[in-house]
């Protein structure tokens, strides 16, 4: 099952590192309506380290454009704890994505290598944009941690999508 564009997001409750439940399409930013999912391979994962502090520089640019965000994998909040010493981050992050929620989000999903990767199967990386609406705004799922949105465009390409002279609408919309 994969989601498409247009579609509701599903309501997938986390924990966040006080370990309060966070819904990941709740907003959190008093201006902001839409948001920015983020998830994450987790803390065995090199490229996720950079991705995570790469999207912290934009963190400013996403909120004045009315965009909140937040990072979650399956990683247990131990696992959690330990990737912040690697972490630069300014925004939200949460632990413990389901197998179930990760296939809800029609993520792809990888077993460890060896117990030297982790402990547990988790989520290949994905980024979900949702509008004021609820409904997915963007979507990029991916396979392997390589294939990424460059965070510039993404955020220029949110900025132009939600001015309202481009009125742009959700793409990818056609089905067959």
């Amino acid at each position: 099952m994969k989601l498409k564009a247009g579609e509701t997001f599903p309501s997938i409750t986390v924990k966040d590192l006080a370990g309060n439940n966070v819904n990941l399409n709740g907003i959190e930013a008093d201006h902001c309506d839409w948001k920015l999912v983020v998830v994450y391979r987790g803390q065995h994962c090199p490229m996720c380290t950079r991705y995570l502090n790469i999207l912290a520089q934009y963190r400013d640019a996403l909120l004045n454009n009315g965009v909140d965000m937040i990072a979650v994998s399956a990683d247990s909040k131990e696992q959690l704890e330990s990737h912040l010493a690697q972490l630069d981050i300014n925004f939200p992050i949460a632990y413990g994505l389901t197998l179930e929620q990760m296939q809800s989000l029609g993520l792809y999903i990888s077993e460890p290598r060896s117990e030297k990767e982790t402990d547990h199967n988790f989520a290949e990386p994905g980024l979900f944009v949702i509008n004021e609406k609820g409904t997915i705004q963007v979507i990029d799922i991916s396979n392997n941690p390589f294939v990424r949105p460059e965070v510039d465009k993404l955020v220029s390409g949110l900025q132009w999508i939600r001015n309202p002279e481009n009125d742009y609408p959700i793409r990818g919309m056609y089905r067959y």
